[in-house]
């Protein structure tokens, strides 16, 4: 399996795709990150990409699994990414 590409790989990348400086191209993909951590709460689409979305997860009961011993799971909201359909396509 292939490594992941660093984070100044990616932006070398972007820089040299979109014809821009790294300083530029730095810029740009820092702007895309904020915009998602401020619009996560109400659903956040990367167009091609997929979307980030926020999902309530109800209490339930769970097992320790050193113990053995039943135990109650608290309610929590975690944040998810759903993967379009386009990328799927293009990965799959």
């Amino acid at each position: 399996m292939a490594k992941a590409k660093t984070k100044s790989q990616i932006l070398s990348q972007v820089a040299e795709d979109a014809e821009i400086t790294k300083a530029q191209a730095t810029a740009a993909v820092e702007s895309l990150v904020t915009q998602a951590y401020k619009g996560a709460s109400d659903g956040f689409t990367v167009p091609g990409l997929g979307k980030l979305v926020k999902q309530r997860r109800k209490a339930r009961m769970g097992r320790n699994p050193a113990t053995g011993e039943t135990i109650k799971i608290k309610a929590k909201t975690v944040l998810k990414f759903r993967i379009a359909k386009a990328a799927k396509d293009a990965i799959l």
